[in-house]
């Protein structure tokens, strides 16, 4: 189905009747999901995610999976990174559910719901539905929803009554914000806020994305702490060596640097031991452990390593991947959405300006300060993969691409002008980089 470009994007602003909303949204999803002609369209984001859904062929009706029993429950929290900012989640987020109307939910990265509280009533009809501790809230498992539309998009969203993809959820409203690691930068978790339709109020998602953002500076706070541990150790240890080296912590964040420019983060080997080995911006490096960490001491007579093989995999569209080859051995590691977004765009079209990549990335080709910015990051993290003048990918690195199976999972999270033109295309195959300019 195809809306005219002309229709307006409802949403339930301020001062707006959420009865006269929730009546035009279920009428743009009777006519939407009947395949017929609809009086509005909705918002872009949730567009979008009816359309993940429909090709992949997931019905309204679906039941949710089973959930899991409260024994993993226990398992997937310890091992969710979330459990030191539950309590300030819930102090953030109390007066939304003091009244008794609403449930806090908190799911880890894969979407499954571990903590969840609320009055006993509104808990009580929650479960009808499925949604209990345990459940798998996913976009896939249980459609358009807050949880798992925010995981997906990796920003904070409201869904209201009809906007949910399946029809047993338009009683509720629910708004969500993803968490983020400050250690990796991945999302590790989303916090919901969910209540009857008629609770809806633009300004809870403000709110809930507020909190979500203060917990992730008590996670920052427990990262600086850890480095500070790491540093006192380290620091007389570099002292007495006298050569270039540094100490990171098992994710690569420097606590201590002697003789070397200064790094805030380098990226190590995923299956890292005591020995030599090659380290992405340094070179071949002589690893020892270190409590909480890691001393790394560069091999100053080294031969040639620079990378002469990049691999970025977008297959799965939450977590995308810089793979590297060199002369001794190969890497995969986590990248940033907009690094992804970078990288694909430098493997499909044949050199960008800062101009040119500010209009891909921003829709602005003034933000050419942004552009660089984050150039200079890449150039950091990855020396020896990009050129300048134009940007693009080194003439001695041969660069591959892995897209997802269906075009329209290409990076769903991202905003980028040229990202959302890719989506477009109905299916990508693996490229090489001398496959030319495919856009």
């Amino acid at each position: 189905m195809r809306f005219r470009s002309v229709l307006p994007e409802p949403s339930v602003a301020v001062g707006q009747d959420p009865r006269s909303y929730a009546r035009l949204m279920s009428a743009v999803y009777d006519a939407t999901m009947a395949g017929d002609s609809a009086p509005a369209r909705p918002r872009r984001i949730i567009w979008e995610s009816w359309q993940r859904l429909m090709r992949k062929g997931i019905r309204p009706d679906r039941r949710p999976p089973p959930a899991v029993g409260k024994g993993q429950v226990d398992v997937l929290r310890q091992a969710s990174g979330l459990m030191s900012v539950i309590d300030e989640l819930t102090r953030g987020l109390d007066p939304l559910i003091a009244n008794g109307d609403s449930i806090l939910a908190v799911t880890d990265a894969d979407c499954t719901v571990l903590w969840r509280s609320g009055a006993p009533k509104v808990l009580h009809n929650a479960d009808k539905l499925g949604f209990v501790e345990g459940a798998q809230w996913a976009e896939t498992a249980v459609g358009t929803n807050a949880l798992g539309t925010a995981l997906v998009s990796q920003r904070a969203v409201q869904t209201f009554s009809a906007e949910h993809y399946s029809r047993s959820q338009h009683p509720w409203t629910c708004a969500g914000a993803p968490i983020r690691n400050p250690r990796t930068g991945k999302v590790i978790g989303v916090v919901d806020v969910t209540g009857p339709a008629a609770t809806v109020h633009p300004t809870t998602i403000a709110l809930i994305d507020a909190v979500a953002r203060l917990a992730e500076s008590h996670l920052r706070e427990d990262r600086d702490l850890t480095l500070n541990r790491l540093r006192m150790v380290a620091a007389p240890i570099l002292s007495r060596i006298n050569a270039p080296a540094l100490a990171v912590d098992a994710d690569g964040w420097v606590a201590a640097v002697d003789a070397l420019p200064v790094h805030n983060r380098i990226l190590l080997p995923p299956e890292i031991a005591p020995g030599h080995t090659w380290v992405p911006g340094l070179g071949l490096c002589d690893i020892e452990p270190l409590p909480g960490g890691w001393l790394i001491r560069l091999i100053e007579d080294d031969l040639e390593q620079a990378v002469t093989r990049v691999t970025v995999d977008l297959r799965d569209s939450g977590a995308p991947l810089l793979g590297m080859v060199g002369q001794f051995g190969n890497w995969r590691h986590d990248i940033s959405l907009r690094h992804a977004e970078i990288f694909l765009i430098l493997a499909l079209k044949s050199g960008r300006s800062a101009h040119e990549l500010a209009g891909d990335l921003y829709g602005d080709p003034s933000r050419v300060g942004a552009v660089r910015v984050e150039i200079s990051r890449i150039r950091k993290q990855f020396d020896g993969i990009v050129a300048a003048r134009p940007y693009r990918f080194a003439d001695s690195v041969s660069v591959e691409v892995l897209f997802p199976d269906d075009g329209a999972d290409l990076l769903t999270a991202s905003v980028a002008p040229a990202i959302r033109a890719m989506r477009a295309r109905p299916k990508y195959e693996t490229v090489a980089r001398n496959a030319g300019n495919l856009m």
